[in-house]
């Protein structure tokens, strides 16, 4: 991270990820606090570090990337 504001995007990193996770919330299947296994099932490649990174980002994006507060 740069700043307080400003939130890096890991390099692996893609849009499919973060519009995975979108589905997933919006399905209520799970709270996303637990949502990194689905990732880990969907996206085979990603290490268990990586998911945590990716649902890392999302959470702390998605209201910029969704135009709400947190």
């Amino acid at each position: 991270m740069n700043s307080d504001t400003e939130i890096t995007k890991p390099p692996f990193v893609t849009d499919a990820h973060l519009e995975y996770l979108d589905d997933l919330r919006e399905s209520g299947v799970t709270n996303m606090f637990g949502a990194r296994p689905y990732l880990n099932r969907k996206f085979r490649k990603l290490s268990d570090d990586q998911a945590a990174q990716v649902l890392t980002y999302w959470m702390r994006t998605f209201s910029a990337r969704h135009g709400t507060k947190s």
